[in-house]
Formats: structure tokens, sequence, C-alpha cells
């Protein structure tokens, strides 16, 4: 198992306002070393040979490698890493980026799923770190999913997605959702997906009043579900 005392975690950011919420707090109590890359930007060498490499969401494809070609290098990387067995956490365009990675589809999945609704947890998943979850809903913000790669146990799903979260022994854990939001910065998120909102025809003040009253109850949980994730991670080779 991982001691997290000495331990380096890579973390690569897409945008400001998908940051890691309340899991950093979480990872400095742990003794993690953080070190966040910016995508497109930053070379990715420091995250190769990381202890704990996070990739967060962020409004683009992970089919859009002819306009964004940094996605390719995101992809080749979590490539190794997961042959590797390093410890990798993806969430939503990142839980996409492994899912690729791991030979799976990523497609649009006809419709906008943007709110804050509980998880319906696997047999696997009520056997997960997943299962501080259950019956907390989690902020989904996602208009492409994944299917499931070969190999991998399916976590988690909604009504609008069916593949929620998947994992990969005890090293890599991918989440189509943010359990990771930290609801007193959510008006960065209205602010930098005020585009995206207008053409879905949701209202701001309803996504607002919906972190007013779960954001509390669901950091907790997350708290919960990110610390036995983490306690019961392998040492890095």
């Amino acid at each position: 198992m991982t001691t997290a005392a000495g331990r380096h975690a890579v973390v690569l950011q897409h945008v400001a306002f998908e940051d890691l919420g309340t899991l950093q707090p979480l990872l400095h109590a742990q003794g993690w070393a953080v070190q966040v890359l910016q995508a497109g930007v930053d070379p990715l060498e420091p995250a190769e040979h990381a202890d704990l490499l996070v990739v967060l969401g962020g409004p683009i494809s992970v089919n859009d490698t002819a306009l964004y070609p940094f996605v390719a290098d995101s992809i080749a990387l979590l490539q190794l890493r997961l042959q590797q067995q390093r410890p990798t956490l993806g969430i939503c365009l990142g839980a996409q980026l492994m899912a690729r990675a791991l030979g799976a589809t990523v497609a649009a999945s006809g419709g906008k799923e943007i709110g804050f609704a509980p998880l319906l947890l696997t047999e696997d998943g009520q056997r997960s770190p997943l299962q501080a979850l259950q019956g907390i809903p989690v902020l989904h913000w996602h208009g492409e999913a994944f299917e499931l790669p070969e190999g991998a146990q399916r976590l988690a799903s909604t009504p609008a997605c069916r593949h929620q979260a998947f994992a990969v022994g005890l090293h890599a854990l991918a989440l189509q959702c943010h359990p990771e939001l930290d609801a007193r910065q959510f008006e960065r998120w209205l602010i930098g997906h005020t585009l995206e909102l207008a053409q879905a025809g949701i209202d701001p003040n309803d996504l607002r009043a919906q972190a007013r009253r779960y954001g509390a109850p669901l950091a907790a949980a997350a708290n919960a579900m990110f610390a036995q994730w983490l306690q019961h991670l392998p040492e890095t080779p």
C-alpha cells in the first residue's frame, strides 16, 4: 500500500476552474507533494513516473486530436502508466482519456447530463471506495461517454449514462462524474461553461440551488471515498 509521506502526485489540468477541488486538501493532509501541469502547455515528463497521476476534466473531446494534438500525448502517457500499473485517477475528461488509453470507445452520449444526481452502484461498486457515495447526489457535467474497457470493473451508472465509473485493479480509477467538486467554488464553473449552459437550455440558478443543497454532503462523502482509494494504492514500480 502507498504511504503518502514523500509521495509525488502530478495533476493534469485542462481549465483553471476544474481543479482538484476537495481532493486537494486531502492530498496535502496526507503528505502528498502536488504538482499541477497545464495540458497542452507543460511537458508531460513529470507525470510519467509520478506516484500518482490525476487527470481532470475539461470541455474538449478525446476525439479532438486533430484540433488539439496534445490529447494524443495524454492518451499515450496514460497507456504507459496503465501498462505499468502506476496509480492513476481520471475525472470526467480524464476518465474518458483513460478509457481510450485502454482501447475503449468514447462518443457522444446523445444529450447533456448536467446537474446533481446520485450514482447507481453495481455490486462491484458497492464493494469499492465508491460505496461512500451511495445515495449522495454528485455533479454530472458531460455530453460524451465511454464504453467499458476490456478487463475493467464497472462500478456505477446513472439512468442517462451506463458507465459512470470503472476500476482496473487497485491502481486505476475512472470517474465520469465530479465528486471532487468544491461547491464553494461552483460559480467559476457556471461562468466558465456559460455558453454550454445556454445551448443546453439549463438555468444556472437551478444548478446553484443544487450546489447549495448537496455541496456539503458531497464533500464529506467524496473525502471518505478518495481517502479509502488512496489508502489502498499499490506501491509504484
